[in-house]
């Protein structure tokens, strides 16, 4: 599952942040790079604050005590799997 496909207060587990796979494999993604330097790494517990109204662009994402707004686009980089620890943020 996708963190772009959460709802609203819903926490999940990050498995994998995803990189493109261009045809030019020598260019980093450097989105997928700095996603993974703010914190988005495997074994990390996110939560959906609140979806923007429009195409739900923005999304507010926390981690911790740390908040993030993240285009959907890039929400849709990060693979996570549901927890059933709602309040462990």
């Amino acid at each position: 599952m996708l963190l772009s496909e959460l709802k609203k207060k819903q926490t999940a587990i990050i498995t994998k942040v995803t990189r493109n796979l261009d045809s030019d494999s020598s260019q980093p993604d450097l989105i997928a790079s700095r996603l993974e330097t703010l914190g988005f790494v495997a074994g990390t517990a996110v939560q959906v604050v609140t979806k923007g109204f429009f195409g739900e662009d923005p999304i507010l994402i926390q981690i911790g005590f740390t908040r993030f707004a993240l285009r959907k686009a890039e929400a849709e980089k990060i693979e996570v799997e549901l927890s059933h620890v709602g309040a462990a943020l």
